[in-house]
């Protein structure tokens, strides 16, 4: 597409899952195109091959999500989540990462990314990760991620170190969450309120020092306890 973005906007519904997809190699961009545009519920509203482009699309379109090639030319999809928080840009972005180091998805979680998807994902996946990051949940491939992240073996001791300051409680919530379980679940399995559960989240966060979800389940996976 020679760095061009082609925006679909014909017959655009309130109701769909709005995504633009940007990937600087063409057949790939077509692929993700394809498996989400084929999806109901899901319409695709634009295309970037450059990271220029997929921050244009992200100001101008709006989407609900973008899915984001991590070595999008010509300077990288970091770059493209930096712009999108300084602009303080709604969209949520899903990282695509063929080759991450931990310094990169560690980067990638403090600016704020909704997913970090690795190479061997299934089109299925692709799809339910869209799906918890438009519901507003983390997605990460846990037993990929956690590779990357030196994880110390697993065991209650660390769990302890790493929750010194928490409730019973909120210790609880820490091991739903950093299994990926959907803030209503979670509030189901507890028979709270959701409104209780993102309280106790919040005072997590502040707890722990980390920004969100996404920053609470690599931080425990940092521990071995995924």
């Amino acid at each position: 597409m020679d760095g061009s973005a082609q925006m679909i906007t014909e017959g655009r519904s309130v109701q769909s899952v709005t995504l633009v997809v940007a990937d600087g190699r063409p057949l790939l961009l077509r692929g993700l195109e394809y498996v989400c545009a084929a999806e109901p519920g899901f319409e695709v509203v634009g295309q970037a091959s450059d990271g220029t482009e997929a921050v244009r699309l992200a100001r101008e379109l709006q989407p609900d999500v973008l899915l984001l090639d991590a070595t999008l030319p010509p300077s990288g999809g970091l770059w493209v989540l930096r712009q999108m928080r300084r602009e303080k840009l709604p969209t949520r972005a899903v990282l695509l990462a063929d080759r991450p180091d931990e310094r990169h998805v560690l980067e990638a979680v403090r600016l704020g990314v909704g997913g970090i998807l690795l190479p061997d994902i299934t089109p299925e996946s692709l799809l339910r990760c869209v799906r918890t990051v438009h519901a507003g949940e983390p997605w990460l491939e846990s037993h990929a991620v956690a590779r990357l992240l030196n994880r110390r073996p697993r065991g209650e001791a660390p769990l302890r170190q790493l929750g010194s300051g928490l409730t019973p409680r909120q210790m609880e919530i820490v091991r739903l969450a950093a299994e990926a379980i959907p803030t209503r679940e979670i509030a189901a399995r507890l028979m709270v309120t959701e409104g209780t559960v993102k309280v106790h989240l919040h005072n997590i966060y502040e707890k722990l020092q980390v920004d969100g979800r996404v920053g609470l389940v690599l931080l425990v996976m940092k521990h071995g306890l995924l």
